[in-house]
């Protein structure tokens, strides 16, 4: 089973690779500024600049306080191409997928992609989120951040070098790519759009290159 959703996943990214072809890509990150983002920082416990800037054509997010920069807009199907680093030791962020309203809680409704060192790839199921591959423990309560680990050893760069991921979402059906292996597949999310987020969560971390395709 798990090699043919790897198989279907594979055919899946070349289709949506021809799909974008004919759409124009976004640049999330226009390389100056925040504009087109919103932010929350966990109890307010500093002014949004403090934690989420632009340093020299990157986003740096610092990771204290916790919280999470969101995009204004909504999406649905889409191909998402973004590029981390964490710049001084490993560190924990992620990425939330079809983040919903309200985006107010430190944990919100959203399937996150974690990029937390040793781990990228793997789906946090974050405020009620859901995928089809994610089981529960017999017998035991739903934990609070249930986890879908990937199905494919680390592929992460060393610290201090640059790493990509790309994410294919639709019909809330999601894929991840890191460093351009397959390394995830969440099927029947709960929700099949909302908005995207970049997680403050421990420590410094850097993107670059936050670009989305829409498909149809």
């Amino acid at each position: 089973m798990k090699t043919r959703n790897i198989l279907i996943a594979i055919s899946a990214f070349a289709a949506a690779l021809a799909c974008s072809g004919a759409q124009k890509t976004e640049d999330l990150f226009n390389g100056k500024n925040l504009d087109g983002w919103k932010f929350f920082v966990e109890n307010g416990a500093a002014k949004p600049e403090d934690v989420f800037s632009v340093k020299n054509g990157m986003i740096h997010i610092k990771g204290v306080p916790f919280g999470f920069m969101y995009t204004e807009n909504k999406y649905s199907n889409f191909r998402l191409h973004v590029e981390w680093k964490y710049p001084i030791g490993g560190s924990n962020s992620g990425i939330f997928l079809f983040l919903q309203e309200p985006a107010k809680e430190l944990w919100p409704n959203a399937v996150e992609c974690q990029l937390c060192s040793g781990k990228a790839g793997d789906f946090v199921l974050l405020g009620g989120s859901d995928v089809a591959e994610y089981k529960a423990p017999e017998g035991k309560p739903r934990p609070k951040f249930p986890v879908v680990e990937r199905f494919e050893k680390d592929r992460e760069n060393p610290v201090g070098e640059w790493n990509s991921a790309d994410i294919v979402c639709r019909g809330g059906n999601i894929e991840v790519y890191i460093n351009g292996t397959l390394q995830n597949v969440g099927t029947k999310s709960a929700h099949s759009s909302g908005y995207i987020g970049l997680q403050s969560e421990g420590g410094d971390i850097l993107f670059r290159n936050v670009r989305l395709t829409p498909m149809d």
